[in-house]
């Protein structure tokens, strides 16, 4: 029996501690990956100018100054003032997925009478409602982790603003891929950066406000609140702005507000929806498409990571493994096709 190469064992050996070691470390800073990512979002928006101002005689720890502030006041201030006025709504959102749940077990007793068919049995409406309690209340929570987040993302983010060569070759010392790789994967990260935290975000807001307006017009009780679950909605593909549209039908349709309800219902389906073709025909079309089913999984798998911020993170961090699987294809992949 041939004995291993001991070369080869000390190798193993290695690689084994490097995953253990960066598997402890990776479960301790989970809670934390968003500010990580965030760095990274803020650092593709910001480098350009970061550039600039050097150019122009600024001083680097200046200008990251200025623009870390910028980012903070324009970007972070805006996006946690709608979180925590969404999370006090918490409560009445749970009050209302209650009675909306009831309406719709109503109506479908209703139709059971009519037609004899057996719907309720399969229709649990306290195990829904528990879910949509304890998901909004996820939503909400982790104020004390989120500060840690954003104050990891901005130590982060002046780093990288501040030393960009020296980030530069570290990537190309301590990651074992390829040079070529490297800029493929930097060039699409870019890209893909501003797909997610332009593209999303901007489709979500502007379905928002025109929902908001329709909720106006139609005489809604919080319409504000329902706007912001319209803009909720919106970032998930194939549910889109009817997750606030169909409660609001519901509830105005059980409080006898029938030419209203139907009056919403028209608007959300015809005004609200045409919103996000008229975004992606003139001002998306700039940007990198990102592709509806990339978006869903990254709502399945951001919203438990990240909580709300996880709608735009989400889909990121599964562009991210998709490239890495196309470097991995590139890198090693022609050698096993050439065998075969």
């Amino acid at each position: 029996m041939k004995a291993i190469d001991a070369k080869i064992i000390r190798q193993i050996f290695i690689l084994l501690l490097i995953l253990l070691i960066g598997g402890l470390i990776f479960k301790e800073m989970a809670p934390y990956l968003s500010g990580i990512l965030g760095a990274v979002i803020l650092y593709v928006l910001l480098k350009k100018t970061m550039v600039k101002l050097v150019k122009k005689g600024w001083h680097p720890n200046l200008a990251s100054g200025v623009l870390m502030s910028l980012s903070f006041f324009v970007i972070l201030l805006p996006i946690v003032g709608i979180i925590l006025m969404l999370g006090n709504k918490v409560e009445a959102a749970v009050s209302k997925s209650e009675k909306i749940i009831k309406i719709i077990e109503k109506k479908l007793q209703d139709f059971e009478f009519r037609f004899g068919y057996d719907v309720t049995s399969q229709f649990d409406g306290a195990a829904i409602s528990g879910w949509v309690s304890e998901n909004l209340q996820g939503l909400a929570g982790g104020t004390f982790t989120t500060v840690i987040a954003i104050a990891i993302m901005y130590f982060l983010l002046y780093y990288m603003l501040t030393n960009r060569k020296q980030l530069r070759e570290s990537l190309f010392e301590y990651i074992p891929i390829s040079e070529s790789s490297l800029k493929i994967i930097g060039s699409e990260t870019r890209a893909m950066v501003r797909a997610n935290a332009f593209g999303i975000p901007l489709v979500a807001i502007a379905q928002g406000v025109v929902a908001f307006i329709g909720f106006l017009i139609f005489g809604v009780e919080n319409p504000f609140f329902w706007s912001g679950i319209v803009t909720f909605g919106s970032m998930i593909p194939f549910v889109g702005s009817l997750l606030g549209t169909i409660p609001v039908f519901i509830l105005m349709l059980s409080n006898g507000d029938t030419f209203q309800a139907y009056g919403i219902l028209l608007y959300g389906i015809i005004i609200v929806g045409s919103t996000d073709n008229l975004i992606r025909l003139f001002v998306l079309q700039r940007l990198d498409n990102v592709h509806p089913l990339i978006t869903l999984l990254g709502v399945i798998v951001g919203l438990p990571l990240f909580g709300f911020v996880g709608l735009i993170f989400g889909p990121l961090l599964i562009s991210l493994f998709l490239i890495i699987v196309r470097i991995y294809k590139k890198e090693y992949g022609k050698g096993t096709e050439e065998k075969l």
